[in-house]
């Protein structure tokens, strides 16, 4: 018993020390961070590695899936583009960097080559990486209280901004709100990595089409 809560505690300490030494090193990238997370997860929780981070069979359907996940990442989206974009930035008085971002306008090779890149990476690998590790390891420490949730939400919400920190301040903030809410439906769908999953995947692919028209 004292071996198993010491594999508890100790085990996800590790993972995050690894992660931010990965990411202190300059080369931090949610693709090499996700691995770390899996093989954590699995020490944990063996078999159940993957139900542990949100991934039942039983919630692989295709209406919410296919429907209800890109109805929400479009609402999303206009929210983001239409509200969060230019309110954050009449507030901090800086314009989002998006020049990461401009040897993909009008590149459709580029657009389509980036894009099963931004499923792996930022649909799967971050919503591994901070709702389905970090929020629940969270609440396995803190508990499920309504403060313990909220806490939880910014904390999660304010690390997945500082990973943006390539779009600038406004571009932080910005989706730090974004991640808010992604939090917030993971905890509202009962912790369904999958509908987390599609919702980012999908939000992510219609910045992609916007991109490519400019």
């Amino acid at each position: 018993m004292i071996k198993q809560s010491l594999k508890s505690i100790a085990t996800p300490i590790i993972a995050l020390v690894l992660c931010s030494i990965l990411y202190l090193s300059g080369y931090f990238q949610v693709i090499f961070a996700a691995p770390i997370i899996l093989v954590a997860s699995w020490i944990e929780y063996g078999k159940g590695t993957f139900t542990s981070l949100g991934f039942r069979r039983s919630n692989l359907k295709a209406v919410p899936l296919l429907i209800a996940a890109p109805l929400i990442a479009g609402m999303m989206f206009l929210l983001y583009w239409y509200v969060l974009i230019p309110g954050i930035t009449y507030l901090t008085g800086q314009a989002m960097d998006f020049s990461f971002f401009e040897p993909y306008k009008g590149n459709l090779k580029a657009i389509l080559s980036i894009l099963p890149f931004v499923w792996i990476s930022a649909a799967f690998g971050e919503e591994i990486l901070f709702r389905g590790y970090l929020m629940r390891q969270f609440t396995k420490f803190f508990g499920s209280s309504s403060i313990s949730l909220i806490i939880n939400i910014i904390i999660i919400a304010v690390i997945f901004g500082w990973i943006h920190s390539y779009q600038g301040l406004s571009g932080q903030i910005v989706t730090g709100i974004i991640g808010a809410m992604l939090a917030a439906v993971f905890h509202l769908r009962k912790s369904d990595l999958w509908f987390n999953v599609a919702i980012h995947g999908f939000f992510d692919t219609i910045a992609l089409a916007l991109i490519y028209y400019s």
